[in-house]
């Protein structure tokens, strides 16, 4: 497995994770404030979800260097992270459009700034 592999993996599961604890910080919000008042999901969730957050935005960083992203794709995968299950959509464009591959292997329209280039008519 290259290290490029590695890369998207993490930053797959990474982004993943930081959703799921997302959503577990809002169910012990609900919880607390609308429930039954318990403060045991946000005492769980809350530390949890501020790590994944932490390595979410390191994991971010190291893959947009790595892969070469460029400006664009690296402000939009870091901006995914702040509203709720963010971060799922931002994968999910990611690899839609090939910024989560080796950069040698990509289209031109992935590199760089994240344009994407015209169709080429015949």
């Amino acid at each position: 497995m290259s290290i490029t592999t590695l890369t998207a993996r993490t930053f797959r599961v990474v982004a993943v994770f930081e959703a799921f604890t997302w959503a577990g910080l809002l169910v012990g919000m609900y919880v607390k404030y609308l429930g039954n008042g318990s403060e045991l999901g946000v005492q769980i969730f809350g530390p949890v979800h501020g790590g994944a957050f932490m390595v979410y935005v390191a994991v971010t960083l190291f893959a947009a260097y790595r892969l070469r992203w460029g400006v664009w794709p690296t402000l939009v995968a870091l901006a995914a992270s702040i509203p709720p299950l963010g971060t799922l959509p931002a994968d999910w464009w990611l690899h839609r459009t090939g910024r989560l591959t080796d950069p040698a292997e990509r289209a031109d329209g992935a590199r760089g700034t994240g344009a994407e280039e015209p169709a080429k008519v015949a």
